[in-house]
Formats: C-alpha cells, structure tokens, sequence
C-alpha cells in the first residue's frame, strides 16, 4: 500500500512541472474543487475571478502544450485589439435603407470596459505588474474609399455620436487630416481618390499571452493550485454525485491520471468543442466547428513601424463576406513594436494551431452533420471568399497591402502563420444551422460544466464572459450578498449601464486609465459630416448579424 502510494505521489508530481501544489499528497491530488482545461486567457481570467470570489476553492489548470498561452492568446497568433467596437465596422451593419444598427457596438464597448476595470484591479492587488508589458495605448480608426463606404461611414459615425460611449470619435474625409493621423496610409495615395477615416485617440492594444501568463503566475503562488503542463485531457465521465471524473495524459511519460472535479470549465480554444462532445450533455448537440486560420504579413523594420502608429481597420472588398476586414495595426509583443496587416484566411481541418488535421472530422457526428452543411449551403460568399484566400500567392498578399500602404516594399514584409479560429455552427428549429457571430457559454442545466466556443472578439471581452459563465453556473453564489460586494469591489461600475450615464463612464474612464496607464481623451468634439446618401448598393449582411473570423 505505501509503494502504490509513493508512486501515485510521484505520478503527482511529474504532471505538476510547475506549481507549489505539487508538493500536496497524491490524494489531494486526486480532487479539486474547479478543473480549468487550456492554459490561455479564458481560463487564467476565470481562475483569476474565481481566487478572488472563492479564495479556499482548490483549482487544477491542464495545458496539452508545454507552455501557457500558446495558441490562440499568444501574441503573435492574433491581432491584440482591444475590441471596442470604435474601428470593426462590422460590428455596425448597415441595412438597406441605410440606417446603421449600433447594438452590437455598445454590447461590445461596454463588455471591455469591464474587461479594463477587471485589469485594473489585478494591478491594484498585484495579481498583474507593469501595465505597459500587456496594454498600450495605441489609436483606433476606421479607413475607407469609394463613395459607397464613405457615404457608410458617415452614416456610421452619426449612429454612434448618439451614443456617449463614442464621445471623442473623430471624422474627416481631409486626406491632410487623415495623413497626420496615419501618414503610412496616405503616403503615395491617389489624390483622386475619395477617402474617409475615423479616429479615437483611447484605443488599445493588448498582449494577451502575457495577460494570461501574469495571472496564472500569480495563481501558481496559492498553495490550492495546480498547474498541469503537457497534459491531455482523455475522457470525461459523469458521476452520481455529478461531479465528474476525468482522465488525464501525460504526454512526456505516457502516464494516466483520473482527477475528481466538482465543476470543469472547458477553455480550451478550438479543442473545446470536442471535449464538450466527450462530456456527453446534450446541450453540446447543437453545435458544430468550422475552422478557419490566419496569416499576417510583419514588418519589423523600424524605419516602416515608426511611421505608423494606429490600428486601422478597413471595409470588407465588394463580394467578399463582412468579417473578412483587413487591418493594418501597430502591435506591442513582448516589449517590440510591430506592424501587421491582414489577416489572409487559410482553411486547415485543424481546430488548434497545434492540432490534429482529424478534428474537424472527429467532431462531426449524426446531430451537428445537417447544420453543418446548411451552413456551407447557404454561405456561399463565405466559402468563395475562402477558396479565393487559399488561392492566394505574395502577390496577390502584397497588392492587398498596398491597399493600405501605397509605398510599401516587398523586402520589409514576411508572412506570418497566426492561430486557428472555430466558429460556432448551431442548429436551430426551421432554418438548419447558422454561423453564429462571437462567443458562446454552453454548459450543462445542473451547472457542473460549461464551455466557451467561438471567436472574435473573445479574448478583449474576456472578463464579462467569464462574469456571464458565473452568473449562469454559480447562480446562487453569485446572487449572494458577499460575491455582489466582491463583484462590486472589483468592477466598479458593476450592475451599472454605462451607455447614457456619462458621468459613470466617464469616471470609468478615468479610473482604468490612470491604473494601467492609458490614454485618457475626454474631448466632446463631435465633428461635422456631409449629409447621408441612401446607399446605392445592396450592403453585404442587409443589417442582419455575421460571423466575424477576423483574428
């Protein structure tokens, strides 16, 4: 019995390359109150919420990699926007008679400004350092040309100056103007061409690889946490109890382990849609992946990357799907200020980065088959524009950018493989399947499992969503007196709409900036714009929502 304990207990330990908890005995080992799978910003965010709501909850996090945040949340595999809705057009779409639709802009603008004050309080107790390694201040516009998109963005800017979340946005369609906002993209422009730019000075950009490694690090001092690297996940199974027992791999060793959790949280990008079919709830019937990667074109020389610093964020070309936007963006990774551009779409039957070209197949089943194919019968825009994108060669990447920057030179330019984003198919009653726009918190009716699908805008949006996961599974707890006083503590503005309330938003404003070192612009110049046309072409979505694979 003592040498079936000592190697339990040593079994223990290997998995456990990293953490304090590996020194706990191997039947504490065996239990843990919360199992987080995948080691990116989803999980570290909730783990996060979870050690300041539930500070004796044991926590055990598995990462099939060797390293944390190396897939989607790495910095180099997305384009580190801090999503706001102030530049990503198709957050406002546009119908026919050419009204534009900003709900989604002010569900997104509010859900990261939570995202910012959930930051901000990790810095005050410091769970995360040095606010400038993971957030800049780095300007937000919209670019456009022709007079169809101009004539949109017009109308769009006035939509969103009825919004005080927008208040300090500005417009011109002045080349001159626009050319000191952004000299890169104007240099070299043909004067002819009939352009319009928005600009919002508190625009971020975001390292989420490093947000993510600086709160698991400060989860690894707790004594009740465990980290778990190389590790996979192999099976899960339902208890009486309805806890849940799930097998874990040594991917090194080969060993096996089985863990008993009481709730598990499936961030695991891609992957999680295929765990949620292993869970075997029936709430995971209704959906199925599409998978789609991303490459960007880098810059690196400094004469190209010092002359441009904004994110600036394009209309989709004519006939291509909404949430094919290209971007042009000054990025902040590990302390090295970049450029990319893109992003040019790839199709890989992968659903990780670092995954098996089987998972599209294996996640297909008799239930999630028909959505699959309505989708793929009904999109015929997006799989053209899919094709057209794999068909691409340097040229074809080169005369996109130029687009965007007229002058650029082949020779500062190379091409960078970025992650693989599934987007969310659902079945639903009458039409099939849909492409479902953004993320999805999908668990079980007696709350001991949940899942987070989807992509864009995820990682910005991270926080909230996580809140929602907790609302949703912890329901009790989260309506009780003591977590409303935490949540309160830790989001300020938290129950409140800060869509109307200026003061509120305002003082939001001031509050995160200040901690993390951001911009603060609380200019209420409104600028003045030609009168709207009603458009004369059909817009792509007709006002409806759309998938967004912008990465």
């Amino acid at each position: 019995m003592k040498k079936m304990t000592a190697r339990l207990f040593s079994m223990a330990v290997g998995l456990n390359a990293v953490s304090k908890a590996a020194k706990m005995s191997a039947s504490k080992e065996q239990e843990t109150d919360v199992l987080l799978i995948g080691g990116g910003i989803m999980s570290a965010t909730l783990g996060t919420w979870l050690q300041d709501l539930e500070p004796t909850w044991s926590i055990t996090m598995v990462e099939r990699l060797d390293a944390l945040a190396e897939e989607s949340s790495n910095g180099w595999n997305n384009a580190g926007t801090g999503h706001a809705a102030l530049m990503e057009l198709n957050y406002t779409p546009r119908s026919a008679d050419g009204s534009v639709s900003i709900k989604k802009a002010i569900e997104i603008n509010e859900a990261f400004r939570i995202s910012r004050q959930f930051w901000a309080h990790q810095v005050k107790t410091g769970v995360l350092r040095e606010p400038r390694s993971f957030i800049n201040t780095v300007p937000h516009m919209s670019l456009v040309w022709g007079d169809d998109n101009v004539n949109f963005l017009r109308a769009r800017y006035k939509a969103l100056q009825q919004c005080s979340l927008f208040r300090g946005m500005r417009y011109s369609e002045d080349a001159e103007q626009i050319k000191q906002w952004a000299p890169l993209v104007m240099e070299g422009r043909d004067a002819r061409q009939k352009i319009a730019a928005t600009r919002t000075e508190i625009g971020t950009d975001v390292n989420f690889g490093e947000l993510t490694r600086q709160m698991i690090g400060s989860l690894q001092k707790k004594e009740n946490f465990a980290l778990q690297l190389g590790t996979e996940v192999r099976g899960l199974k339902r208890n009486a109890d309805n806890s849940w027992n799930v097998t874990l791999h040594n991917l090194q060793s080969g060993a096996e382990q089985v863990i008993k959790a009481k709730f598990i949280f499936i961030g695991a990008g891609g992957a999680a849609l295929k765990l949620l079919q292993a869970s075997g709830i029936p709430e995971a019937a209704d959906y199925a992946g599409f998978p789609v990667g991303g490459q960007f074109l880098v810059a690196e020389n400094p004469a190209v990357v010092n002359h441009h610093l904004a994110k600036v964020y394009g209309q989709a070309t004519v006939g291509a799907p909404p949430m094919s936007v290209p971007h042009i963006d000054t990025r902040i990774i590990d302390g090295k200020r970049v450029l990319l551009f893109g992003p040019f779409a790839t199709f890989s039957t992968r659903f990780l980065k670092n995954g098996s070209l089987w998972d599209l197949l294996r996640s297909t089943n008799s239930s999630n088959i028909l959505p699959m194919l309505t989708v793929g019968m009904t999109n015929f825009s997006l799989v053209k524009y899919l094709v057209n994108q794999v068909l691409q060669n340097e040229d074809d990447r080169f005369d996109a950018l130029r687009e965007y920057y007229p002058l650029a030179q082949k020779e500062d330019w190379r091409l960078w493989q970025a992650g693989q984003r599934v987007q969310i198919i659902k079945r639903e009653t009458g039409k099939g399947g849909v492409l479902r726009l953004g993320t999805e918190v999908v668990s079980d009716k007696e709350g001991t499992i949940a899942a987070l699908l989807g992509a864009s805008p995820g990682a910005s949006t991270a926080a909230p969503i996580m809140l929602e996961l907790m609302e949703k599974v912890f329901a009790e707890r989260f309506a009780s007196d003591a977590w409303q006083e935490k949540l309160k503590e830790i989001i300020p503005s938290f129950g409140t709409e800060l869509n109307g309330n200026i003061e509120a938003a305002d003082q939001e404003l001031r509050y995160t900036s200040e901690i993390l070192g951001l911009k603060c612009d609380e200019s209420l110049v409104a600028d003045i714009t030609p009168p709207v046309q009603k458009p004369t072409t059909q817009p792509h979505n007709d006002g409806e929502q759309v998938a967004d694979i912008a990465l």
